[in-house]
């Protein structure tokens, strides 16, 4: 690819924080509130988790500045098998996760336009047509893709460092606080932060186009902890302030939280400013995730380890296979959900992307030490003390956090993760045959 049309830092800081900063913040309030003062254990557990997790893809970015992020660092430390499978459960993520964000966009659009929360037909329809329309903005170029980014990044963010701020005046400790006896503790510190850490998810947005990106040996480092810090703070500050400005009565059934905290600020006009807001938020975490579920597909076809149908690239050097194919798979999980609402087809999905993108981080917080050790004859455990610790914890946090999603989401999303493996065994037969 030409220079000129390499992703910049700036942009893509704007992807990491763009496609953290989307439908979960904007819908996450909801989720919480029933927690109350409590939500901060979890904000505090998961934003220590992303801060470890985000310096642990920036030293892996270093070495190994390839297209592929998570599934590149698992199989250069592991091999195919479980890189494929990291790859595969990666994939997993993108197109349940955008699933996800698409419900938080059209909930947001919900304000402006009242029916969707009655007819669930309408709103799946817009769903899948919003999907539809990102899908072909990516498939015009990925230059394209990060201008859109930069834009609905910056949009979105000086609302929300509104809210977090100037919101802090209509705070009520009533509604924020509750009864210890009204929740299971500690289940509720695990549960929070593995809600909370879905807003997270996307600290290694950069890592999956880097070799896109302008110097990517010092730039994905920079994006994904810059980003990763940014986002820190800004859901910290907004998410507990809008649940301590609505009360319970109102936040247990409210479809765009962060609007209806918005209107007993300012009035219908700033509810209306800050639906639109959430939903160009929303837009944009869709748009760089769409990226992301073509870009890892064909970073792994090329490996050889996903089918050589990924790898089809159109004129513009998209994976225009790979982006459509995800998209499909998008709009087949919406259609099997439309019957629900729009809040609880949200949680109906969170949780299972969030358990997709864990078992990546897993295999990833260990990744770094196996390369080191396979790279240096000489490499002495008490020399990296610092490095063994930050893998420790790391890898406990993702383990906390799997936990968190409950019992149920981890069924079925091991379910879907060994539906990979037949997958893995006819593609390495194929490449067996054709040696032979």
């Amino acid at each position: 690819m030409v220079k000129n049309h390499k992703i910049s830092l700036l942009q893509a800081v704007a992807l990491v924080t763009g496609n953290m900063v989307g439908s979960g913040i904007f819908l996450l309030p909801t989720a919480l509130a029933i927690y109350g003062q409590f939500s901060l254990y979890g904000w505090l557990i998961s934003t220590i988790g992303a801060i470890l997790i985000a310096l642990t893809f920036g030293r892996l970015s270093r070495q190994l500045p390839f297209t592929g992020g998570p599934y590149i660092y698992t199989r250069h430390a592991f091999g195919d098998f479980f890189g494929f499978l990291v790859a595969w459960g990666y994939w997993i993520c993108t197109w349940t996760g955008n699933a996800a964000i698409v419900v938080g966009f059209v909930s947001n659009l919900a304000a402006f336009f009242p029916a969707l929360q009655n007819s669930a037909i309408l709103a799946t329809t817009i769903c899948i047509m919003t999907v539809w329309l990102i899908t072909w903005i990516n498939l015009l170029g990925i230059r394209e893709a990060a201008h859109f980014q930069l834009v609905t990044t910056i949009l979105k963010l000086i609302p929300l460092l509104i809210i977090g701020t100037f919101g802090f005046f209509f705070f009520k400790l009533s509604n924020f606080r509750v009864e210890p006896s009204s929740i299971q503790l500690p289940n509720a510190f695990f549960q929070t932060a593995a809600l909370t850490l879905w807003s997270f998810l996307g600290i290694e947005a950069a890592t999956i186009p880097a070799a896109e990106i302008k110097n990517p040996k010092k730039n994905v480092a920079r994006a994904t902890i810059i980003g990763t810090i940014i986002s820190a703070v800004v859901f910290v500050m907004a998410c507990t302030v809008v649940i301590g400005i609505l009360p319970s009565s109102i936040m247990q059934n409210s479809n765009s939280p962060f609007a209806d905290a918005a209107k007993l600020m300012g009035g219908n006009m700033l509810y209306y400013i800050i639906a639109a807001t959430a939903a160009i938020s929303s837009l944009g975490t869709l748009n760089g995730w769409i990226l992301v579920q073509g870009q890892l597909p064909w970073a792994v076809a090329n490996d050889g380890l996903f089918p050589n149908f990924f790898r089809q690239k159109n004129k513009n050097n998209v994976p225009a296979n790979a982006l459509i194919l995800s998209s499909i798979l998008v709009t087949i999980l919406i259609f099997f959900n439309y019957s629900a609402t729009l809040q609880k087809q949200f949680q109906n999905m969170i949780l299972l992307s969030t358990l997709s993108t864990l078992i990546p981080y897993a295999f990833c917080s260990v990744a770094e030490l196996v390369i080191l050790k396979r790279k240096s004859l000489n490499f002495q455990w008490n020399e990296h003390k610092r490095l063994i610790f930050l893998s420790i914890a790391t890898l406990i946090f993702t383990f906390a956090a799997i936990i968190g999603t409950g019992v149920k989401t981890i069924i079925y999303g091991l379910g879907l993760l060994m539906m990979g493996i037949p997958v893995y065994l006819w593609k390495k037969s194929l490449s067996k045959s054709t040696k032979n």
